[in-house]
């Protein structure tokens, strides 16, 4: 690949959260890196000179760029980590397995420990996190510790053992930080009570823990005893404000394929990302170009296989956004909550921008064939005969009949053409009355073409359901362009799009991009007349606040606004200021209006 289009690849990226990989020429991964926003991170690389001759040599080789989008910086910083002890490319850091980030454990054991651990342990122990900081750890485990006392002891708590007296209590014990379960102290159920209640903060689940604080800090507080209500205060604090642990590794989902599909007109892109010991290793978006009207659960059941096959993956179980049908003996998982369900999103949000990049880069590469793809869409959508490569869209304004004014905009291969767009003053119409309003301008819009013998669009939108349609036809039919322009109106109730003489309105998929592209039209000639109206009225209020003053013209109005931008400064100015751009006579009756509207 070329440095262009390197550049290309970069312009297009998203800026969000993420972790970016660096492939060379010949698809080898080169370096894996973290980015709390995207683009910029990558940007940064090709935009300035780096003194290290390493990273001088790495950027020249840098040939194709991939990346995963995640949640949070966090995510993003954990991902990373998984990813590079993984492939170990080249210019990374190697990561070492006793530098992993840390995890709290709930020992699986009679009367079970809790504490933190950089090693997972597959005997059945449940484990949390990871947590990018020991200090989230140690407070967490403060915690926990403050509310349930915890044994730290290794000892076998067997129940032949504490029955035998083979044990007997520790510091901790006289300390206040264990009741004593090595002895009999505490029985087994009232310690587990304790452990579920241990499980819930680690999930994230703190309210019966925060009502439980709550409860303490009053009683504390009741009792006179105000640096231990504070004490707990701060705890409760501390709890309100933490947050969850991340979602982009979890131990308890251990080899899964997880894959999610979104999809337009034309193509479908389905993302796999692969879960392997709780951690994801993998993540590849598939382009399918659809030949028929394929459905998003078809084009899905064929990419499983395809991408299962590339990749060789050999999991049992995979996540989809529905039901499919696969190979026999593989275990299909529609998650719905939790943090199955987040993974999911997550490549459902991978596969999104993916979608969204494609688009970017056709458009910059390509922007006939961008061009020519939206307009063969539009014809097949709205049922036309030929491209709508010209599309005038005309729309009404006016406050309570007042200043009635019509806007048309025009758009050519589906962009706008400012330089075309036109305004009307209503000229044959009183009152409020916009079936009249719009029959008029598509009238003498259509007219004038005619007579400059300027083309004629391919489609004509009316801002309006089937009245300023019918009016509009009116307009068609007098000119003889009834059944030569495709004419369609848009009411934005619904988004309906009414045909002449069909009286069941079209509906467009919100999601395609012809209805866009009407929605873009349709709001550009709001916003073109109603910028037209504002003008008028404003200026219409300026000329007659100021010729409403006896022996002032409107030669002496432009002379003063010229001036003074405004009627306010106007109204401001001194009669000194006022005599040296009109003269005396007529500054002191400007000065005299004034000071008698006062």
């Amino acid at each position: 690949m070329t440095e262009a289009s390197v550049k290309l690849q970069i312009s297009t990226l998203p800026s969000n959260p993420g972790v970016y990989q660096y492939y060379d020429k010949e698809d080898k991964l080169l370096y894996i890196g973290k980015a709390i926003n995207l683009k910029k991170r990558v940007s940064s690389y090709f935009n300035k000179q780096h003194d290290n001759a390493r990273t001088r040599l790495l950027v020249k080789r840098i040939a194709h760029i991939k990346h995963i989008v995640v949640a949070t910086e966090t995510d993003a910083l954990l991902l990373e980590n998984n990813l590079i002890k993984k492939y170990q490319p080249k210019y990374n850091v190697m990561l070492k397995d006793d530098k992993t980030y840390p995890w709290l454990c709930i020992k699986k054991e009679r009367f079970p420990r809790v504490f933190p651990t950089r090693r997972l342990v597959k005997d059945g122990s449940e484990y949390f996190g990871p947590y990018t900081s020991m200090k989230t750890v140690y407070t967490l485990m403060d915690l926990v510790k403050g509310l349930y006392p915890l044994r730290t002891c290794k000892y076998d708590l067997s129940e032949e053992k504490i029955r035998a007296d083979k044990y007997k209590v520790c510091l901790e014990y006289h300390l206040g930080n264990c009741v004593g379960p090595c002895e009999g102290l505490q029985t087994e159920t009232l310690y587990n009570e304790n452990v579920e209640a241990i499980r819930n903060i680690f999930k994230g689940n703190f309210k019966e823990s925060l009502v439980r604080f709550k409860e303490q800090m009053h009683q504390f507080s009741a009792n006179l005893q105000f640096e231990d209500a504070q004490r707990i205060k701060e705890k409760i604090d501390i709890l309100e404000n933490y947050q969850a642990k991340s979602t982009v590794v979890n131990p308890k989902i251990n080899n899964v394929d997880v894959f999610s599909i979104t999809s337009d007109e034309t193509y479908a892109y389905v993302n796999y990302l692969q879960v392997s010991y709780g951690s994801i290793i993998r993540s590849h978006t598939l382009e399918i170009r659809k030949k028929l009207e394929e459905t998003d659960r078809e084009l899905l059941e064929l990419a499983v296989v395809e991408l299962r096959q590339r990749f060789n993956s050999i999991c049992k179980e995979i996540y989809v956004p529905f039901s499919i049908k696969t190979e026999e003996g593989l275990k299909v998982h529609i998650p719905k909550l939790g943090d199955k369900k987040k993974i999911l999103d997550l490549s459902l949000r991978n596969a999104k921008y993916f979608r969204m990049e494609r688009f970017k880069q056709a458009r910059i590469v390509d922007p006939d064939r961008h061009e020519k793809r939206i307009m063969a869409q539009m014809k097949k959508d709205l049922r036309l005969s030929e491209e709508p490569r010209h599309i005038e869209c005309f729309d009404n304004s006016n406050i309570q009949g007042t200043n009635p004014v019509a806007a048309c905009v025009v758009f050519k291969n589906g962009k706008p053409s400012k330089k075309d767009y036109r305004k009307f003053n209503i000229k044959t119409v009183v009152g409020p009355d916009d079936f009249a309003s719009m029959e008029e301008v598509v009238y003498r819009r259509y007219k004038r073409l005619l007579d400059e013998k300027q083309p004629l669009p391919q489609l004509i939108i009316i801002d309006g359901g089937k009245g300023q349609l019918s009016s509009s036809l009116k307009s068609l039919d007098k000119l003889n362009l009834r059944g030569k322009i495709a004419i369609i109106g848009i009411a934005k109730r619904l988004e309906e799009l009414f045909y002449p003489d069909d009286p069941i309105p079209l509906y467009l998929d919100k999601k395609s991009e012809t209805l866009k592209i009407i929605q873009q039209l349709r709001n550009e000639a709001h916003r073109f007349g109603i910028t037209f109206h504002r003008d008028k009225r404003s200026k219409e209020a300026l000329d007659s606040a100021l010729e409403s003053i006896p022996g002032i013209g409107e030669k002496t109005v432009m002379e003063l606004l010229k001036h003074f931008k405004s009627t306010k400064r106007i109204e401001d100015a001194g009669f000194d200021a006022l005599e040296k751009v009109v003269g005396a006579s007529r500054a002191k009756k400007i000065v005299t209006h004034f000071q008698q509207r006062k």
